[in-house]
């Protein structure tokens, strides 16, 4: 065979078994919306971060720091139940502010009511006691004198108050060691003689005044005792001052009902002092039974509050007529502007018998109960009937007789039984007082010597 004989060849390819898959793709980069989230980092040791932030740790104290911290604790403890005790014998349970003495002020409670309704100081915070107040000598020249209305101008209540709120002071009364009663007094002459009511400074031991000028400016004063009397409820104090703005007194005697009447006070303390209110005059002469003891006093409808007590009760002509005293309460009824106050006509006498003898003196008697409606007899005068005549007493020893009728007393013709009553305040025991009478149609003069009235009697005073 030739060897250059061509001769084909063929080739041929054959895959694998099984063929390799051929994948076709295309790539590029994710939008931010549809990247997947980084894993989040692996939260801190936290211990090591603790020990990181740290303080340095501080030498442990001595057992000699621990002994002292003991001691002052017990120190404080002590001392805080100390002050506890304290407080407990002042004010009781009382909240601070709430009991008797709050407000160096000292704003006193108001007492329960009684269970008949009656009538009750304004104070009711202050205790009944001994007084114990340093006393001032008796005798002193100063007398309480009062002053007619007559030919006075009427006055705006902001004139009244511009006149009397300086005369108006304030009667701090210590009855504890703190001055925890609180009460009003009048200024009634320029070198320090105050009136005030006996229950504002019942129990106390002693006694501070504030008097409070024009511009509201304090000046306290130590008080003294001259005097008082706890039926009567009234006492006078003494302060070393000079040029005091005394308050001028008028004559109750003269009020009529309706007439207009301011108070100004203390009510609740300090805080509120020289308060002023307004009303009227809502009666005179009214009886009022006060722990046993009846008063005749002025009712008034301005408002008074505990604090009010001693303050003064003024008339439209900036004058004193009255001393704020109680006011009624009840358990079972809301009383509203049911004040009293004592007549400044009544306290005259008692008030110059405090500055005199320190004590009221033995008033005369007249010892009979006369008609208050004055009937005309035959020749046209007038005269008071003699209703009643007590055995062994003054009318009795001059010759009265039930059925007299009076015509003049102390030589003053009488036709109603005011003008004897107010006559007789002026008299004293063992005064001669001549008596004109009618008897059957027949004048008769007698002579009337004056006694006092026999103890453990009640006598009213509209009986004489």
């Amino acid at each position: 065979m030739d060897i250059y004989e061509q001769h084909e060849i063929v080739f041929t390819y054959r895959p694998p078994d099984p063929p390799e898959p051929v994948v076709l793709r295309y790539e590029r980069e994710l939008p931010e919306v549809m990247r997947p989230k980084p894993d989040p980092p692996p939260p801190p040791d936290l211990e090591q971060w603790r020990a990181a932030i740290a303080p340095p740790e501080e030498k442990k104290k001595g057992r000699w720091g621990v002994r002292l911290f003991v001691g002052i604790s017990l120190l404080v403890a002590m001392v805080c139940l100390g002050l506890g005790v304290w407080y407990m014998e002042q004010y009781g349970w009382a909240l601070p502010g709430s009991g008797p003495s709050a407000s160096a002020d000292n704003r006193p409670d108001e007492a329960p009511p009684r269970d008949d309704g009656g009538y009750y100081t304004f104070d009711t915070s202050m205790e009944d006691g001994e007084i114990t107040i340093a006393r001032y000598p008796n005798g002193g020249h100063v007398r309480l004198e009062l002053v007619s209305s007559e030919g006075l101008p009427e006055l705006t209540p902001a004139e009244v108050y511009e006149k009397m709120t300086s005369s108006t002071v304030t009667v701090l009364g210590r009855q504890s060691p703190a001055y925890n009663s609180v009460g009003t007094g009048i200024i009634f002459s320029e070198d320090g003689y105050i009136l005030t009511n006996c229950h504002v400074i019942s129990g106390c031991s002693a006694c501070k005044v504030l008097v409070t000028d024009s511009y509201g400016v304090d000046t306290q004063y130590d008080a003294k005792l001259v005097g008082f009397d706890e039926d009567m409820d009234l006492a006078v104090l003494k302060v070393e001052g000079r040029s005091l703005p005394a308050a001028e007194f008028g004559i109750s005697d003269d009020l009529q009902v309706g007439e207009p009447v301011y108070a100004i006070g203390n009510p609740l303390g300090v805080d509120l002092r020289n308060t002023m209110t307004s009303g009227i005059v809502s009666a005179i002469n009214r009886d009022v039974d006060v722990d046993g003891v009846t008063m005749t006093l002025i009712q008034t409808n301005a408002a008074l509050n505990s604090g009010n007590s001693g303050g003064p009760l003024i008339n439209q002509f900036g004058q004193v007529v009255g001393v704020n005293t109680i006011k009624m309460m009840s358990e079972y009824d809301t009383i509203e502007g049911l004040g009293f106050a004592i007549p400044s006509s009544l306290a005259l006498r008692w008030v110059n018998d405090l500055i005199e003898y320190g004590e009221l003196q033995p008033q005369p008697v007249l010892g009979v109960d006369i008609s208050r409606i004055p009937e005309e007899l035959g020749d046209g005068a007038t005269g008071l009937r003699v209703l009643t005549v007590t055995r062994g007493l003054s009318g009795d020893n001059a010759g009265l007789l039930p059925g007299d009728y009076i015509v003049a007393f102390a030589g003053e013709q009488v036709s109603r039984t005011e003008q004897i009553l107010a006559i007789r305040r002026n008299l004293r025991v063992g005064d001669q007082v001549p008596v004109r009478i009618c008897r059957n149609g027949e004048y008769l003069e007698l002579t009337m010597t004056m006694l006092a009235e026999p103890a453990g009697a009640d006598e009213k005073e509209e009986e004489g």
